[in-house]
């Protein structure tokens, strides 16, 4: 790990002012996805802006009737939240997938959504990585390469690689939005969808935050009821990323939504998927990934979607 300085804020706003104003600032707070990076000298922050004095671990209700997670709110507070549990199961049971015990507790709201791929040449600084490295080649699309893991659309010539995000899922299905403050204390909010970005030619760019800018919030929209499912397909049974996870909100007249992970560089959900719910999972399927362009080694992924897809709504 290289040297850098650090400092505490306690605010928002003068955090994004120093991380816009200082070379090389990151934000910190729980760590558990930023120090692993630093370690493998992917990330290397010149100076680190602790943002745990900031004040945004709390969550509270809306005018329009959802609810207001800060961005320090714990992964482990946030899904044990009684309100949660009872109007958002879709997210509570996303958030309880991930990771592990101990890595919910430091793992923040903010952090979570922000978390970088686990695609395994991401983290192999020897090999080729436009994500790490812009303009170095992507060693997953190299000859021999091994993409079991890896996304099968969204992805680009540039990159296949999945975002790794649980929680962020489920906040696609439930019509999440971020909020942020800028450099200059303004106050911006956005869509999910929106907030990230597909990876075309600079899969280094991966949201659309601006220099400084920093998380505050994600709003949750008012409840939507009905039956909330979310299951994640991995290699085993704690501790492991998604191949595919699905999330699923449908409403007593059969209506509802599909989110997809472990498919894509961000969250995956389509309005006309969603619409062919009534039809079942072959038809959502046809339509969510449609485009798909799959390596060899990861097309099982478009079977495994429908499928798990098929298995949650028989449970209903």
């Amino acid at each position: 790990m290289r040297a850098f300085s650090y400092e505490r804020v306690s605010n928002p706003a003068q955090a994004a002012a120093r991380a816009a104003e200082v070379p090389g600032a990151k934000f910190i707070a729980g760590g558990t996805n930023l120090l692993d990076l630093m370690k493998h000298e992917i990330e290397t922050p010149l100076h680190l802006i602790d943002v745990t004095g900031t004040g945004l671990n709390a969550i509270t209700p809306t005018p329009s009737g959802g609810l207001r997670v800060g961005a320090l709110v714990s992964n482990s507070a946030l899904a044990a939240d009684s309100r949660i549990r009872r109007d958002y199961a879709v997210l509570s049971r996303a958030l309880v997938s991930g990771a592990s015990g101990q890595l919910r507790n430091k793992a923040t709201t903010g952090g979570n959504l922000l978390q970088r791929t686990r695609c395994p040449y991401f983290y192999d600084t020897g090999m080729p990585c436009n994500k790490r490295s812009p303009g170095a080649g992507c060693a997953a699309l190299g000859k021999g390469a091994s993409s079991r893991g890896l996304g099968v659309i969204g992805t680009s010539e540039a990159c296949i690689a999945t975002h790794p995000s649980d929680m962020a899922v489920a906040l696609r299905v439930l019509d999440a939005e971020v909020e942020t403050v800028t450099s200059s204390g303004e106050t911006r909010r956005k869509p999910l969808d929106a907030f990230y970005q597909l990876p075309g030619d600079t899969p280094e760019v991966e949201n659309t935050l601006e220099a400084g800018e920093m998380i505050t919030a994600v709003e949750l929209p008012a409840p939507v009821e009905g039956h909330h499912a979310y299951f994640k397909v991995r290699d085993r049974a704690s501790y492991a990323f998604a191949l595919v996870s699905v999330a699923l909100i449908q409403t007593p007249e059969g209506k509802g939504r599909v989110a997809l992970g472990g498919v894509a560089p961000k969250p995956w959900r389509r309005d006309d998927a969603d619409a062919a719910l009534p039809q079942g999972a072959s038809a959502v399927m046809s339509q969510l990934l449609d485009g798909a362009r799959p390596t060899q080694d990861n097309a099982y992924k478009l079977t495994l979607a429908e499928r798990t897809l098929a298995a949650l709504l028989a449970q209903e």
